[in-house]
């Protein structure tokens, strides 16, 4: 298993994680035996967003014993009320559900306090002025909470988290289908409407949101990244054709600023599946090739750091220095923390010779070279 630093928090949290929302589906024995398999295969992340007593019980206690091994997500306005889940920021019901999630997962504090689930800008000035938020301030203070992060499907949104400066982290859902789309305040729109010929390449409202989580050290975990499956599926998949789930874990781990991707499981094998992403080849990882002769939907012209434009002659890594370009360039100045990513470099654009081999190989005909001599001019080296 491989391991990534989540943005400012500082935690060290494996690439591959474990969303647990499909927990309640199975008996408890079950449920806490595959949440061990999975720790003991090196995840240390686990996301609770799970109001219902079941689902937290699980997770408490499979963490018995090995609770300092794991990094819980645990959300602050998910509650359970009349046997229902209900998203709310009213504090006769948030404070007592949080008490609840502490008590259930036998613990004394959560890794990282989410502010649940806001897609709508309504709900967003709700939750960040009155109570809501001074309860969240108060669990930090007192350490309880030792992050506070926030959850959203809507790229505006995580771009006010990532403003406040007191969010660390965002849980966000990426795929290349919802990558596509732009920000909606309802996710049920996100998984029809694909026949609609514009979608093409990223939106540009959520590659503005990993750069600027890249760029001020905002961690982004991944939900959804497997599109509720229909992407292992050419009929249900909006490209039609089918993707693997290392193709899918690879896709969100080359945004700008992912550390993991939450994955849901149901038996051992789905976790071995998963994980079968940390020993696979560059082939078998290959997002790009799918999406670029992908009959629906292309990405042409557009870089999504894939690694094909490999090996360089002279040994720059293009991916990294066209991710870097994209961060920069967004900007009325080049960010001071970009300009030292960049000049941190082995080899800079300064490099290329023009010889044009890794336009060959990309598989979305974006012109590398032309890239590479902005790039030089943008950061004058």
């Amino acid at each position: 298993m491989q391991y990534r630093i989540l943005g400012k928090t500082g935690l060290s949290v494996s690439e591959i994680g474990f969303g647990g929302e499909w927990l309640e589906r199975h008996d408890e024995a079950h449920s806490v035996e595959l949440l061990r398999y999975a720790h003991n295969k090196g995840m240390n992340i686990v996301d609770c967003w799970m109001p219902d007593p079941k689902s937290r019980d699980i997770i408490g206690k499979a963490m018995e014993g090995c609770r300092d091994s794991w990094y819980v997500q645990g959300h602050v306005g998910s509650t359970w009320q009349n046997g229902q889940y209900v998203r709310t920021r009213d504090m006769n019901f948030v404070r007592p559900a949080f008490e609840d999630l502490l008590q259930r997962l036998r613990t004394d504090y959560i890794d990282l306090g989410m502010i649940h689930y806001i897609d709508s800008m309504e709900d967003w000035n709700t939750a960040m002025n009155g109570p809501f938020i001074e309860y969240v301030h108060e669990l930090h203070e007192k350490g309880v909470i030792r992050h506070i992060g926030l959850s959203t499907h809507n790229p505006q949104i995580g771009k006010l988290a990532v403003q406040t400066g007191f969010i660390e982290m965002i849980l966000f859902s990426i795929n290349p289908a919802f990558d596509m789309r732009p920000a909606t305040e309802d996710l049920d729109q996100m998984f029809g409407g694909y026949d609609d010929a514009r979608f093409s390449g990223i939106d540009p409202d959520r590659a503005e949101l990993y750069r600027m989580c890249e760029e001020k050290n905002v961690g982004i975990t991944v939900m959804k990244g497997f599109f509720g499956g229909r992407l292992f599926d050419k009929a249900q998949s909006p490209f039609g054709v089918t993707f693997t789930p290392s193709q899918l874990i690879h896709y969100s781990l080359t945004r700008p600023g992912v550390a993991s991707i939450l994955c849901g499981f149901d038996t051992p094998e789905q976790v071995d599946a998963a994980l079968a992403y940390e020993t696979a080849s560059a082939e078998e990882k290959d997002y790009a090739s799918v999406l670029a002769t992908a009959p629906l939907h292309a990405y042409r012209g557009q870089c999504t750091y894939c690694g094909h434009c490999k090996p360089c002659p002279m040994e720059i890594d293009i991916a990294m220095v066209n991710k870097l370009y994209d961060l920069a360039a967004a900007q009325k100045e080049v960010p001071q923390s970009v300009a030292a990513h960049y000049r941190a470099l082995a080899h800079t654009a300064s490099e290329c010779i023009g010889c044009r081999g890794c336009e060959e190989r990309c598989p979305f005909g974006v012109e590398v070279a032309d890239r590479m001599e902005r790039t030089a001019a943008l950061f004058g080296v």
